[in-house]
C-alpha cells in the first residue's frame, strides 16, 4: 500500500505500528528517507522549470528587406547558407546588420538602391547578426552595426568604413569589381598619372600566356590595398603594350612602378623584397604621395580630425563631391594648385624669403609697369628698398567692413642725394625701430574709408640718414585675399601724401601688397610666387578635402554660413595657434582664390582677419545702460570709442557674475555717458583675441581713452562692489580732450607748432637740394648720351667698311668657284683620252697573240710538206710563204708604232697643260 493512501483520523493508528516496526527495521526508515529525497528533487525541479516559463521568448525575426528587393535576405541568421551562396559568385556584398539599430535602417534604402543597379555583376546578401539563435550571432562579434563585407572570389573580407551612402558603396564596389586599370595606350597613360592620388602600375606581356608570371600577385596585392585604405587612395594599373610601358622606363614583365608627382617615383625593388602581395601593398603605402587627403568622419567619437589638426596648419576644403561623376573640374583645379604648392623642384630659382614677396624690384613689376617704375625711383627709394613689411592697424569698422592695411619701408640717405645701401637681409632691429616710430603716428594714418593711397615719410628717431616710408589705404575684407578679378578699386589709384611728410605731385603710387595682384596682372599669372611655396615658409600646409553633402556641418561650425545654396567653403585652421581663418563666401572657390588665400597666410605679417564665433541671438538696444558686446562689435565698442570702455567678462553658467549686475547698473547711472561705456561680453559665446582672454570669472576690465592698448585689470584681491569700482575707475581712465586747455598747454601747443613749421622748412630744403643733385645728373646722363651717339656713328662707319670687304670676298670666292669647275673638266677629258688608250693596248695585245698562233700553225704544215714535197718546192713555196707574212706583220708592227705614237704626243700634250 502507498503510505499516502489513506487520509484522515482513521488512518492515524494504522500508521502508529507501521513506525514502530520501522523502528524494530532500520533498512525500511532508510528506504523511506530516500524517496522522500527523490521527491523534494523532482518537486523543485518543477518550480524552477515554472519560474522559467515566466521570461518571454524573444519574437522569430521578420524580413528586414522586401521581398521584392534584389538583396537576398537572411533574417534568421543563417551564415552558413551564406558561405553557401559566396561560393557560386565572383563579387559577393555582406550587409549585417541589426533590425533595431537606426543607422542600419538608414542604411537599408541606400543598399537598395546600389544592388537595383549592380544586381547583375554582384550578389548582395543581407544577414540578420542580432538573432540570438542565429549562427551569424554565435560566430561574429561586432561592436557597431551595420558591417559591410566584400568578398571577390576567394579573396576576403575586405570591409567598407566609408559614409553610408548609395553613391560611396557603388564607388567602392566598383573598385573590388575592377581592382586594376588596363592601360593600353599613351593617351591612358597620361589620363592615369595625371589624376591626383597615387597610383601603381604594373607592366605584364599577356603574349606568352593568358596570365603572365606575376600577375595574379599584383591582382591581389591591389585588393590588399582595398582592404588596408578604404578610402582608395591608391589605384592600380596594368600596362599591356610594351612601348607604352617604355615611356616610364618599365621593360621588364612584371615590373612595378610607383608613380609620384612632386617626388621622384619608385620602382618595385625586386632584389631587395619579396614579390608578394603583401609586400607590394606594403610598399606603395610606405612611399606614397599625398597631396590631399580626404577626411570622412564616421559621425561616432573619433580622433579623426584631432590626429590630423596636430600635425601642423590645415587648409580644409569643403565641396560637393559625387564619387561616380567621370569629371570633377573643381577637384582638379584644386590638384593643380596642391600640385603647385608642393612643387619644390621647380621653385629653386624663385624668392627665398616669403618676406620678399612684396618687393617692387621684382622682374614682374618692372615689366609690367616700366614707366610708374621709374617715376616712383625717382620721387623715393621705396621701389628699391630691401625692407619693407606689412602693417594692419587695429581700427575695424562692422558697418563698413574696411580697415588701414600699411607698407611700412626703410629708406637710407647718405647726404642730400638718395642712395641704396645695397644689405643681404632686413636687420631685426631697425624693423623694430620703424615699427616703434610707426605706431607713435599710428593715428595719423587712419582713413575711414578713401580711395586714395596715403604715403608718409618720416624721420627716424635713432638716425639722421634714415627715414622710413609708409603707404596705406583702406581696404574691403575681401581684398584681402588678392583677388585679380575685383580690378576697379585698383585700376587708377590715386596717391597724395600727407600734411606730416613729404609732398609730391605724382599720380603713380606703390602697389601695396594687398592690392599687388590686382594691379600688376603678371605678377599673378607668373605663378612664380606660388610655386613651392610649403617649401619656403614655416607655416606649411596640410590640405584636406571634405565632401559638403555629407560633412557641411563642420563648414557651419567653422563659419560657414547656413542659407548658402552652394555649398563650397575654405578655411585655414592652425591648432597650435588656436585660431582659424575663413575664406570669404562671397568669392568663388577657384584656383585663384585658392592660391591668394593660401599665400596670404603664408606671409609673415598675413594680413588675413582672425575668424572668432559671434553670438547671433544678441541685438544692440541703444537705451540700455550697460552695453552688450559680441565678438562683430569689440573693436567697434572698445578700441574705435572715443570714450574710457568698462568691460565685464561673464558667462551665463556663472552664479557670481549675474550677483554683480545691479552693481554695474548703479555704476553705469553715475558715470558721465559722454565720457565712459560700460559693457560686458559673454565668453561662452564670443570668441575674443588671445591676448585679452581671461580663465578666470567675473574679470573686469578698464580701457583707457586714447590708451587702450593700455588696458588695466581689476585686481583680484579687492572685493567688487561700487566703491572699489569708482576709485578703480578715475584711478586708471583718462578724460577727453574737450576739456579747457591751460597756459602751460597753449604754450606746448605754440612750441609743437614751430618746431612742425621748422621741421617742414628744413624738408624744402633737402627737396631743393635733391632737385640740383637731379639736375645734375641730368646733365651727366645728356653728356653719356651724346657719347653714345659718337660712339655709334663710329660703329655705323665700321659696319660699312666691313660691307665692303666682304662684298669683295664675295667676288674672289666666285672667280675660284669657276677655275674649279674648268679644271675639273678637263681632268674628265683626260681619264676618258687615257681608257681609250688602254682599250687600243688590249686590242693589240690580242691580236699579236693571234699571229703567234697563225706562225706556229704555218710552221707545222711547212713541216708536212718538206716530208712530201722536194726540198725546192719546198723552199719555193717557203719564200712565199714567208714574204706574205713578213708584209703582213710589217703592216701590224706599223700601225702599232703610229697608235704609241700618237699616245706619246698626247700625253706630252697633257703634261704641258698641266
Amino acid at each position: 500500500m502507498s503510505l499516502c493512501g489513506d487520509s484522515g483520523p482513521a488512518a492515524v493508528p494504522r500508521l502508529r505500528p507501521r513506525a514502530a516496526q520501522m523502528a524494530r527495521r532500520p533498512e525500511l526508515l532508510c528506504g523511506a528517507a530516500i524517496l522522500l529525497g527523490c521527491a523534494f528533487l523532482v518537486a523543485l525541479k518543477v518550480t524552477c522549470s515554472r519560474a522559467k516559463d515566466v521570461t518571454m521568448p524573444a519574437k522569430l525575426p521578420v524580413n528586414f528587406f522586401s521581398t521584392r528587393s534584389p538583396v537576398i535576405d537572411l533574417f534568421r541568421g543563417q551564415l552558413d547558407y551564406a558561405d553557401h551562396l559566396r561560393q557560386d559568385s565572383e563579387i559577393v556584398l555582406y550587409f549585417f546588420y541589426a533590425p533595431w539599430c537606426g543607422q542600419s535602417i538608414a542604411a537599408r534604402e541606400e543598399i537598395e538602391h546600389v544592388a537595383s543597379r549592380l544586381s547583375d555583376q554582384v550578389l548582395f546578401v543581407a544577414v540578420n547578426c542580432w538573432w540570438n539563435q542565429g549562427k551569424c550571432r554565435k560566430q561574429k562579434h561586432f561592436f557597431y552595426f551595420p558591417v559591410i563585407h566584400l568578398y571577390h572570389r576567394s579573396f576576403g573580407p575586405i570591409e567598407y568604413k566609408g559614409p553610408m551612402s548609395a553613391v560611396y558603396i557603388e564607388k567602392f564596389v566598383r573598385r573590388v569589381m575592377t581592382p586594376l586599370l588596363y592601360i593600353s595606350s599613351r593617351s591612358k597613360l597620361l589620363d592615369f598619372l595625371s589624376n591626383y592620388e597615387p597610383g601603381v602600375l604594373g607592366y605584364f606581356e599577356f603574349n606568352a600566356s593568358p596570365q603572365p608570371p606575376g600577375y595574379l600577385t599584383f591582382f591581389t596585392s591591389a585588393l590588399h590595398s582595398l582592404k588596408k585604405d578604404y578610402l582608395g587612395t591608391i589605384r592600380f594599373g596594368v600596362i599591356t603594350d610594351k612601348h607604352v610601358a617604355e615611356e616610364i622606363s618599365l621593360v621588364h614583365s612584371g615590373s612595378v612602378y610607383l608613380h609620384r608627382h612632386v617626388n621622384t617615383s619608385l620602382i618595385y625593388p625586386n632584389d631587395i623584397m619579396n614579390y608578394t602581395a603583401e609586400n607590394i601593398c606594403k610598399w606603395a603605402l610606405e612611399n606614397r604621395e599625398m597631396l590631399i587627403r580626404w577626411l570622412r568622419p564616421h559621425g561616432g567619437k573619433s580622433l579623426l580630425l584631432n590626429n590630423e589638426l596636430k600635425k601642423g596648419p590645415a587648409l580644409l576644403i569643403f565641396i560637393p563631391y559625387n564619387p561616380l561623376a567621370e569629371i570633377h573640374p573643381l577637384l582638379d583645379e584644386i590638384t593643380k594648385v596642391a600640385l603647385e604648392y608642393h612643387n619644390c623642384n621647380k621653385s629653386q630659382a624663385a624668392e627665398p624669403d616669403l618676406q620678399h614677396l612684396g618687393d617692387t624690384d621684382s622682374p614682374a613689376f618692372d615689366s609690367s609697369v616700366p614707366d610708374a617704375h621709374m617715376k616712383l625711383s625717382e620721387t623715393f627709394s621705396i621701389t628699391k628698398s630691401p625692407c619693407c613689411n606689412t602693417v594692419v592697424l587695429p581700427q575695424w569698422h562692422s558697418i563698413s567692413r574696411t580697415h588701414n592695411v600699411c607698407e611700412l619701408c626703410i629708406n637710407q640717405t647718405l647726404g642730400v642725394k638718395p642712395n641704396k645701401v645695397h644689405v643681404p637681409h632686413c636687420n631685426f632691429f631697425e624693423i623694430e625701430a620703424a615699427l616703434d616710430s610707426f605706431y607713435l603716428q599710428e593715428h595719423t594714418f587712419f582713413q575711414v574709408i578713401s580711395n586714395t593711397i596715403e604715403c608718409s615719410n618720416f624721420l627716424s628717431f635713432y638716425s639722421p640718414f634714415t627715414y622710413y616710408t609708409a603707404c596705406c589705404r583702406t581696404v574691403n575684407r575681401h581684398f584681402l585675399s588678392f583677388i585679380s578679378s575685383e580690378k576697379t578699386i585698383f585700376q587708377t589709384p590715386k596717391v597724395t601724401f600727407s600734411s606730416h611728410g613729404k609732398k609730391d605731385d605724382t599720380q603713380h603710387s606703390i602697389p601695396h601688397i594687398e592690392d599687388r595682384n590686382c594691379f600688376i596682372p603678371d605678377l599673378h599669372s607668373s605663378g612664380t610666387t606660388f610655386t613651392g611655396l610649403s617649401c619656403r615658409t614655416n607655416k606649411t600646409l596640410n590640405l584636406y578635402l571634405l565632401d559638403s553633402n555629407l560633412f557641411w556641418i563642420y563648414a557651419e561650425r567653422l563659419g560657414a554660413s547656413r542659407s548658402t545654396h552652394l555649398k563650397e567653403f575654405a578655411a585655414i585652421v592652425d591648432l597650435k595657434e588656436e585660431v582659424h581663418y575663413v575664406l570669404d563666401q562671397n568669392q568663388s572657390l577657384v584656383g585663384s582664390t585658392l592660391e591668394n588665400f593660401i599665400k596670404n597666410f603664408s606671409i609673415l605679417y598675413s594680413p588675413l582677419k582672425r575668424h572668432l564665433v559671434d553670438d547671433p541671438s544678441v541685438h544692440l538696444h541703444d537705451q540700455r545702460v550697460i552695453t552688450e558686446v559680441t565678438t562683430n562689435t569689440f573693436h567697434q565698442t572698445v578700441f574705435l570709442s572715443e570714450k574710457n570702455v568698462l568691460l565685464l567678462y561673464y558667462a551665463q553658467w556663472c552664479g557670481f557674475c549675474a550677483s554683480l549686475n545691479h552693481i554695474f547698473i548703479q555704476l553705469a547711472r553715475l558715470l558721465p555717458p559722454d565720457h565712459f561705456i560700460v559693457a560686458r561680453i559673454d565668453i561662452t559665446r564670443n570668441d575674443l583675441p588671445w591676448e585679452f582672454m581671461t580663465d578666470r570669472l567675473p574679470t573686469v576690465l578698464i580701457f583707457p581713452h586714447r590708451r587702450k592698448e593700455q588696458s588695466v585689470k581689476f585686481p583680484e584681491d579687492f572685493s567688487v562692489n561700487l566703491p572699489n569700482l569708482l576709485k578703480f575707475i578715475l584711478h586708471h581712465s583718462s578724460f577727453s580732450s574737450s576739456e579747457l586747455c591751460t597756459k602751460e598747454c597753449l604754450h606746448k601747443d605754440t612750441v609743437l607748432q614751430q618746431g612742425h613749421i621748422s621741421h617742414l622748412e628744413r624738408e624744402i630744403q633737402k627737396l631743393r637740394s635733391e632737385i640740383s643733385a637731379l639736375h645734375q645728373a641730368h646733365d651727366q646722363l645728356e653728356a653719356q648720351l651724346s657719347e653714345a651717339r659718337r660712339e655709334e656713328h663710329k660703329l655705323q662707319q665700321q659696319k660699312h667698311t666691313l660691307e665692303k670687304q666682304h662684298k669683295t670676298l664675295q667676288l674672289h670666292s666666285e672667280q675660284l668657284q669657276a677655275t674649279y669647275d674648268q679644271k675639273n673638266q678637263e681632268l674628265l677629258a683626260m681619264a676618258e683620252k687615257l681608257q681609250e688608250l688602254a682599250d687600243a693596248s688590249e686590242n693589240l695585245l690580242k691580236e699579236n697573240t693571234l699571229l703567234r698562233i697563225l706562225v706556229a700553225s704555218r710552221e707545222g704544215k711547212l713541216q708536212s710538206q718538206d716530208e712530201i714535197k722536194e726540198p725546192l718546192q719546198s723552199e719555193q713555196m717557203l719564200s712565199e710563204d714567208n714574204s706574205e707574212v713578213s708584209t703582213a706583220t710589217d703592216t701590224l708592227e706599223d700601225k702599232r708604232i703610229v697608235k704609241i705614237d700618237t699616245t706619246e704626243t698626247e700625253h706630252s700634250s697633257g703634261n704641258r697643260t698641266e
